[in-house]
């Protein structure tokens, strides 16, 4: 089979490039790990409270990692998604089909240097691409590092990112057809080519190329979904776009919802975690906007703002209708309108105040 990325290669490079974390004793590692695993299980406690879902899997312990893990688990599950897919575009041919040894070195370390990036920058994930039903990590120096940027209490930061991210996992353990619907997308995505293989592999592999290049070099302004994506993929895209805003949208809506509950300083964390989003030298910015963080940035608030219109209208239990089937998640255009997400799924209701 053509050979699209020297994996092996990849996790190296990100090994080499990731950054140091935070300096901290062992005694102090050991505490944050214990203590991020114990405000998981609380944080799963207030999640389902709050918004009514329960797990109908069974789904592994929550992994606390470092830099290196990360990257080399999402090295992993990309490798265990992507290699099928290059796989069936490329007809199984011996490699020299559509490159060379060259080309997959070339693109493991550029991917690498992707992965090293977003190694230092994520708090947490649900990733689903390497198991069923996914498997929750919290990135351990990443969270230090932040708290202590922030100057904020260590216990009510960490716990606030545990209901952010416990609530991915809800969603993909309370949902169960929700993982296969989405690596279904990104299925579709590749299917919904209008180009031979040769030409998908190509802008692939520009499009990798163009994060790398805007790591080291953050000049360029362009965007890699226009690198990649063919006429074709546009609806696949925007099922896509709305249910990954969703999801975010409901993350953030269920942290905001139960952390003043249980979190004292809660506002505190809020206000400066969004002011370090919205900060940035230009070189972060330049990056940001290429590996479509600005855009996950936008998701959270516009997905915010539909759930909570939606819950406003119908209440907790008839949002979660949104979860019935993959019929049921919003369109696009609904994100913006969730009168209309409602009037499709629950049928006309009565008038209600806007919502905020």
């Amino acid at each position: 089979m053509a050979q699209f990325v020297d994996w092996d290669l990849a996790a190296a490079t990100a090994g080499a490039l990731g950054k140091s974390g935070p300096k901290v004793t062992l005694d102090e590692a050991t505490g944050v790990v214990t203590d991020l695993r114990r405000l998981t299980e609380e944080a799963a406690g207030h999640v389902v409270a709050y918004t009514g879902l329960r797990s109908q899997i069974d789904h592994p312990a929550v992994r606390v990692v470092d830099r290196a893990d990360w990257a080399a688990t999402n090295i992993a599950g990309l490798r265990q998604v992507i290699t099928p897919l290059i796989g069936r575009l490329s007809g199984d041919r011996q490699p020299g089909a559509f490159g060379d040894a060259i080309g997959s070195r070339l693109t493991g370390v550029q991917a690498g240097t992707v992965l090293a990036y977003l190694s230092g920058r994520v708090l947490g994930q649900y990733e689903v691409f390497s198991a069923d039903p996914g498997q929750l990590l919290l990135v351990a120096p990443n969270i230090v590092e932040v708290e202590r940027k922030l100057d904020v209490d260590p216990r009510d930061f960490r716990l606030w990112v545990c209901l952010h991210e416990v609530t991915h996992r809800t969603q993909f353990s309370a949902v169960p057809w929700m993982r296969g619907h989405f690596l279904g997308e990104v299925q579709a995505f590749v299917d919904a080519s209008q180009a031979g293989g040769e030409q998908i592999l190509d802008r692939l592999r520009r499009g990798v190329s163009a994060l790398s290049d805007s790591i080291r070099d953050p000049q360029s302004r362009a965007s890699v979904l226009d690198i990649v994506q063919t006429p074709g993929q546009r609806a696949v895209l925007d099922r896509l776009t709305a249910m990954m805003t969703l999801l975010e949208g409901h993350a953030e809506f269920v942290m905001d919802g139960v952390g003043p509950e249980v979190i004292p300083s809660v506002d505190q964390i809020r206000a400066r975690f969004n002011q370090r989003r919205q900060a940035g030298n230009p070189v972060e910015k330049a990056v940001r906007k290429l590996l479509g963080i600005d855009v996950k940035m936008r998701q959270y608030a516009e997905g915010r703002k539909f759930v909570h219109g939606v819950v406003e209208r119908v209440g907790m239990a008839g949002f979660n209708k949104v979860f019935s089937s993959p019929l049921t998640l919003p369109r696009l255009t609904e994100l913006s309108d969730p009168d209309a997400w409602v009037t499709r799924v629950h049928g006309p209701v009565g008038p209600v105040s806007s919502a905020g």
